[in-house]
């Protein structure tokens, strides 16, 4: 049973948002949130671990993106996410730095 029209996004730029949100901004948040979590925590573990639960997470991410009504909002999150990770990765590599 193809899906109703009525429910499905009409604006190009909306789909294409949508879209990249969905594969690129997920991807981003999910590698993002993963090396966060490594550089506060024992990394050789929470890398190995994101061999599964990145992809898992992706998948997650990317079905919140198509739920979305605006893909700019998504986009707006996803890339405010990315950048609070980025920045516990840089505090967490202050803090904890590799070699002591």
């Amino acid at each position: 049973m193809p899906a109703n029209p009525k429910y499905l996004t009409q604006s190009k730029w909306q789909r294409f948002a949508k879209i990249t949100a969905a594969i690129i901004g997920g991807y981003f948040v999910s590698v993002s949130f993963h090396l966060a979590l490594a550089s506060w925590f024992k990394r050789a573990n929470i890398l190995m671990t994101m061999a599964f639960s990145g992809f898992i997470l992706w998948v997650a991410l990317m079905i919140i993106a198509f739920l979305a009504k605006s893909g700019l909002k998504i986009w707006g999150i996803y890339i405010l996410l990315t950048l609070v990770f980025s920045l516990l990765i840089y505090l967490g590599q202050t803090y904890n730095p590799i070699a002591k």
